[in-house]
């Protein structure tokens, strides 16, 4: 495996760290996802480089849900308030860009395109939950813009092991490059070497 290059045209987004979504049953524990997420965050804050903290909300009456014509749909009601909460753990940094998403995927209907561009960002360091849903989809979509990516293994988790297993084992390595929170650091001291 190959090594890492990080530079100053890379931001870290972190994909619904969020009080409802951290409150859902996962496969590795909320609380270990959450530690690495931040360390990440601190490191790239320190670096003088962009986090993006990306949740999920929408509107009280419930009116910008997706539509529901799904054999499994997903909510039909807006989740209470304090669903949408970012996790306090995060502590926002003056700089971090917010990107309030209404799909699974937070380039769609939102300005993250947009934001990163401006910034001249070209690379992309993602983690959050759940890694088929939200981080996924973001991926995805990331890739078709020409971001470069790589993945946080050890700061991302899903509701299912089996789903999981197959984004990092099918997916994330045709599109980017996977790799360990710890990994990821060391990319980030060099640069400031």
């Amino acid at each position: 495996m190959s090594e890492i290059t990080l530079d100053k045209n890379t931001a870290l987004v972190l994909i619904d760290l969020q009080e409802g979504i951290l409150a859902l049953p996962v496969v590795t524990p909320a609380e270990r996802i959450l530690s690495k997420a931040v360390q990440l965050a601190v490191a790239f804050r320190a670096a003088d480089l962009p986090v993006v903290l990306v949740k999920v909300a929408w509107s009280p009456d419930g009116g910008d849900l997706p539509t529901l014509h799904t054999d499994r749909p997903g909510l039909t009601t807006a989740p209470p308030a304090g669903f949408s909460v970012l996790s306090a753990e995060l502590a926002t940094g003056a700089n971090d860009i917010i990107v309030t998403k209404r799909h699974w995927g937070a380039f769609t209907g939102t300005e993250l395109d947009l934001q990163l561009r401006r910034r001249g960002i070209k690379r992309i360091v993602l983690a959050g939950i759940a890694t088929s849903i939200g981080v996924e989809s973001t991926a995805r979509s990331a890739w078709e813009h020409s971001y470069d990516l790589v993945f946080a293994e050890d700061a991302t988790t899903d509701m299912d092991a089996d789903a999981h297993a197959h984004s990092f084992g099918k997916i994330f390595p045709r599109i980017g490059r996977v790799r360990s929170t710890d990994e990821i650091l060391t990319a980030l001291k060099d640069l400031a070497a």
